[in-house]
């Protein structure tokens, strides 16, 4: 099995080395590769593993009915599974798709207080708004008694790993951003080529895998269209009853959503009629899952970003653009590959931009007071408050403009503008090319 280099193996090396370090829950999207990670170090750093995957196996939901006693668990797995060695201090056991089985979550909390064994656990799901396990099983969580870590897709600097680029690369990046001079053009070229694949691949570890593999699209293809179809399973499956064709009509209206001038979300695209009441826990459903996130409105541009967002008035974007490309027309990959980014009304920039901002741990702003201003992205950089406008091709930023003019008005120093671009700056206005942008990571 293909294994990439993943950014969540420093962080459950930190958890591991922490004292007395509680059960670890990883938390994220279907498919964006919990189980292979948590597998691979767990094999790396244990002498026994001990693993069991409840979305697979349903039988071994029963075995945390009776009781949460560790002995008495142990006992049973390790009657169900002949190979299964439970010996402290070297033995980890995993439990994948935790939220089919409520009652492995609640043995957290005993595993923990036992210490014998370490736990990883893995769930897609957990706590998503009217979520339903399999069976109806219902059992409290161990809050206070776990550590819970988000996962996401691979993000682009992983991407570039699994292309080979080097530690020396990203060094000369970095100093070029620092600098604000020019990277070399061959190596701006391959950065550049490097993007367009990425946006069409996106960072699920099954679809880089087929790319890779096979370098056709329309393989690649199927896997991803299998992930989206997964995911509307998963809707059907585990929402409320009331909430299933909801949640399916609002994941569905996304491209319709991003494919316009006027992106901000609109129920009435949803459904003719729609009212936000009717739909606005459907869309929680969604975003808890992992698979979309969320880019508020700003009332104005000034720190802090959170507490200037205007909650009804957002954009959703897919949490993966590769994913994002695949509910576009037929042919949309190729388009892309040509280096044509600014179709669909430039949805497929401004996703792309959510996908490296979003897998970077940001949460999502976007500035519009008019039809006439309107700002992509604002976050925190170097401590201030920044615009980021995104341009598929050269352009003039008029919205930016209009705010480094008026420092009295918006608040605002400086700004970013990222595209085709290669490092440069005009005054208060400094122009990146958009593959620098997961390097934007100083807050």
């Amino acid at each position: 099995m293909v294994m990439y280099q993943r950014k969540i193996e420093n962080t459950l090396q930190e958890w591991k080395m922490a004292r007395d370090h509680k059960p670890l829950v990883l938390k994220g999207c279907r498919q964006c590769g919990k189980t292979s990670s948590v597998l691979d170090f767990a094999r790396k750093q244990y002498k026994n593993v001990v693993y069991l995957n409840f979305h697979e196996e349903e039988s071994l939901l029963s075995l945390f009915d009776h009781s949460l006693n560790v002995d008495y668990l142990t006992t049973a797995i390790s009657a169900m599974q002949p190979d299964a060695l439970f010996e402290p201090g070297n033995t980890c056991l995993i439990f994948d798709e935790i939220q089919d089985c409520p009652g492995a979550r609640a043995s957290l909390k005993f595993f923990h207080l036992d210490g014998r064994y370490d736990v990883m656990a893995t769930g897609s799901l957990l706590g998503v708004n009217g979520y339903r396990p399999l069976g109806n099983r219902q059992a409290a969580v161990p809050v206070g008694f776990e550590t819970i870590i988000d996962m996401y897709p691979m993000d682009f600097e992983e991407w570039l790993w699994t292309n080979g680029i080097q530690q020396p690369v990203f060094d000369l990046l970095r100093r070029c951003l620092e600098d604000e001079v020019p990277v070399p053009e061959t190596i701006h070229q391959r950065m550049w080529q490097l993007l367009l694949e990425y946006v069409i691949v996106g960072g699920m570890p099954e679809a880089v895998k087929k790319f890779h593999e096979t370098h056709d699209v329309n393989q690649m293809l199927r896997v991803q269209r299998s992930i989206i179809d997964e995911y509307k399973s998963d809707m059907m499956k585990y929402a409320a009853q009331t909430d299933k064709s909801k949640i399916r009509e609002c994941f569905e209206s996304i491209p319709r959503q991003l494919c316009r001038d006027y992106k901000k979300f609109t129920y009435s695209l949803v459904r003719k009629g729609a009212r936000s009441s009717q739909y606005v826990g459907s869309l929680q459903w969604i975003e808890d899952a992992g698979i979309v996130h969320r880019c508020n409105n700003l009332m104005i541009t000034e720190l802090p970003l959170g507490g200037n967002a205007i909650q009804e008035q957002f954009k959703i974007f897919m949490a993966d653009t590769g994913l994002f490309i695949s509910m576009l027309d037929e042919g949309t990959q190729g388009d892309v590959l040509q280096g044509n980014l600014w179709g669909y009304k430039g949805a497929i920039f401004e996703n792309l931009m959510a996908d490296i901002f979003g897998k970077m741990g940001r949460k999502l702003y976007y500035f519009q007071k008019s039809d006439s201003l309107e700002i992509d992205f604002v976050i925190r950089y170097k401590g201030k408050c920044t615009p980021v406008e995104c341009k598929a091709q050269t352009g003039n930023a008029k919205s930016m403009k209009t705010l480094l003019n008026h420092p009295e008005k918006y608040h605002v120093e400086s700004g970013l503008k990222l595209g085709k671009y290669n490092v440069g700056r005009q005054g208060p206005l400094l122009t990146l090319p958009l593959y620098m942008a997961f390097m934007l990571t100083e807050l």
